[in-house]
């Protein structure tokens, strides 16, 4: 059975400077709809979702239109420089509309629109079927040869093969205790360390997190081709009726 609700927290205070564009990345029309609109639509009708804190840019000139169309109220928070102060900033906001420190708490990417809630659901079992469970990620095994590059001259090449049996991708939603993620990007922001997702920053305070395979369609979108792959995918979902 999964956990009885949780609560999310969604980073979107970035501009995706790799992909460029005369918008923030999570802005950009996928399908007619802005990209964070899709990454939060299985939250926004999901209703085991207790709350919902979106965390944008100061000034962002662009979320309140979009918030104005979700169909749901969605708490605001001041995003900041860095992932980890932006979902800081996230979970004081859900702490502040009632959210608790045992309470579960998910954290998705705003670069994410392709989950599906078939795998938010995978994720919410595969946690709470764990006796001692502190919390899981979506990720998927690696299945590619890997190589290790040699950057030592002007050309890069191959310099080993990496074995790749205990490698997963890590991807999003990352699920955990409210208190105990809070606490964990609060030691690491106090020592100076820029945890790279939520799980990192637990897994430096000694907890260890469930993988639960995703599925390779929840892709992270950083590139031109990656913005038509994540299309594609969208419409083949809304075709087929599935729900995304």
């Amino acid at each position: 059975m999964a956990p009885s609700s949780y609560w999310l927290v969604m980073p979107a205070a970035g501009r995706g400077e790799r992909l460029g564009g005369a918008v923030p990345k999570q802005y950009l029309p996928l399908h007619g709809r802005p990209m964070l609109g899709w990454a939060l639509e299985p939250f926004i009708v999901d209703a085991a979702c207790r709350g919902i804190a979106v965390a944008v840019a100061p000034g962002d000139p662009h979320w309140a239109d979009l918030r104005a169309g979700l169909g749901r109220e969605v708490i605001e928070a001041r995003g900041g420089a860095t992932r980890a102060e932006s979902v800081r900033a996230g979970l004081d906001a859900l702490s502040f509309a009632g959210a608790d420190a045992q309470d579960w708490v998910l954290v998705h990417d705003a670069a994410r629109p392709c989950i599906t809630a078939a795998e938010i659901a995978a994720l919410r079992r595969a946690v709470a079927a764990e006796s001692d469970a502190v919390g899981g990620l979506l990720a998927l095994p690696l299945a590619d040869t890997l190589k290790r590059a040699d950057l030592s001259g002007a050309a890069v090449r191959s310099s080993a093969t990496v074995p790749r049996e205990s490698l997963w991708r890590a991807m999003t939603p990352q699920m955990s205790r409210l208190g105990d993620l809070r606490a964990a990007l609060q030691a690491a922001l106090a020592s100076g360390r820029q945890p790279t997702d939520e799980a990192q920053a637990l897994e430096w305070q000694g907890f260890a997190l469930h993988l639960v395979a995703g599925e390779p369609t929840n892709l992270k979108v950083t590139t031109a081709g990656d913005v038509r792959l994540a299309e594609a995918i969208l419409v083949a979902a809304r075709d087929r009726g599935a729900e995304v």
